[in-house]
């Protein structure tokens, strides 16, 4: 499998790199068809990630992480999504919960939390999304009442990665719902014998089968107030704030699993034979994969500045959706021709473009939908 190589996957971060490949590479080769069919993946491998120090590897020693910088989670994302796998659920975790309790937690509730989360011993997900809300984060139903030293949480979500299996959830609600975006709060609910707290459905999505995404409600769910994060009102701008990491993060998978779909489909045309002579030899294939290629390697550039720029600080909300929209708009477009080089066998899930290509339609709605980073860029013109 060619690796491309990037400007910021040196030294440490570059070892990183190839540990994870080759934990990765073991480990969900073994475990990925299981993973499929329980629809989630087991506890035992976020253990054997956290001995690796394969979790929260961006979150400072003294709460239990990996003393790194996001690039250290950039290389291990990276990894993971070259398998062509999408059941881990690391990047909510890693990527944008622990980030949540690192950036708006007080002391006592990084101390608590954080440590759990790099152990393995704590899955986290993160609760925006509702049954009438997705990219519209203001029009959130969710409530939460503040009684006495408690708030008592009453709502439902969906879509929420590890949701089923999540030991501590970020719950978005409005503790003030005449305030509007600034009636939004966070509020951290641990799911462990947490009356009124349940599990709805495990969805059954067109893709990522191995990926536990799931339905939550809370009826009268009584969590202490010190749970809440940040300051009430606050949780809006965090979410808007974060959401450039998230962004982010999600061009890493987008252009990792087009590298990946390049790959695969490069190996196999130049062994299938067409007409008496392997696919490789025919013009048309050659144009088509000179396409990908060619779209794979600015992609890569292009998210590589995109890091070196969040790196630095600079990375704007224009900028983040620019990455989203254009890197998942890339991927299911280079897959969507790979897939066609395979033709019949292109559409069995036993191939891994087949997985690939249903994998990827939803990078292009999840992380705010690809119409809502247009609209975002647009109003920065």
């Amino acid at each position: 499998m060619t690796r491309r190589t990037s400007p910021w996957m040196t030294g440490d971060i570059d070892a990183l790199h190839e540990m994870a490949t080759s934990f990765f590479d073991r480990e969900v080769t073994a475990n990925s068809e299981r993973w499929e069919q329980q629809h989630h993946v087991d506890r035992e491998f976020w253990k054997k990630a956290a001995e690796l120090g394969l979790l929260c590897a961006s979150i400072p020693e003294e709460y239990g992480g990996g003393g790194g910088s996001f690039l250290h989670h950039a290389a291990i994302a990276d990894a993971y999504s070259h398998t062509g796998d999408r059941a881990w659920g690391n990047s909510v975790h890693s990527g944008i919960v622990a980030h949540y309790l690192l950036d708006y937690g007080t002391e006592e509730q990084k101390r608590r939390w954080l440590p759990k989360m790099a152990s393995g011993d704590m899955v986290a997900a993160i609760a925006m999304t509702e049954p009438s809300a997705g990219s519209d984060l203001k029009a959130i139903r969710t409530r939460a009442v503040r009684e006495g030293d408690e708030y008592v949480i009453d709502g439902s979500k969906t879509f929420i990665t590890n949701g089923s299996t999540a030991d501590l959830v970020v719950v978005a609600a409005k503790t003030n719902p005449e305030a509007g975006a600034r009636g939004i709060s966070l509020i951290i609910v641990e799911t462990a014998d947490c009356p009124g707290f349940s599990v709805g459905r495990v969805l059954d999505k067109i893709g990522q089968h191995g990926a536990d995404t799931s339905e939550l409600s809370f009826d009268g769910v009584r969590v202490p107030a010190t749970n809440l994060l940040g300051e009430e009102g606050t949780g809006f701008a965090m979410m808007m704030s974060q959401l450039r990491q998230e962004r982010l993060i999600i061009g890493i998978s987008a252009v990792a699993a087009t590298e990946r779909a390049l790959d695969l489909t490069v190996e196999y045309v130049k062994q299938r034979e067409a007409f008496g002579a392997p696919l490789m030899s025919l013009q048309n294939t050659r144009f088509q994969l000179a396409e990908c290629a060619t779209l794979t390697k600015v992609a890569r550039v292009f998210l590589d500045d995109c890091i070196a720029q969040h790196m630095a600080g600079k990375l704007d909300a224009s900028a983040a959706a620019m990455c989203k929209w254009w890197l998942t708009e890339v991927q299911c477009q280079v897959i969507d021709k790979c897939l066609q080089l395979f033709g019949g066998y292109g559409y069995m899930r036993e191939y891994g473009i087949a997985r690939l290509y249903a994998d990827a339609r939803v990078q292009k709605i999840y992380g705010g939908a690809n119409e809502i980073q247009k609209e975002l860029i647009a109003r920065s013109l």
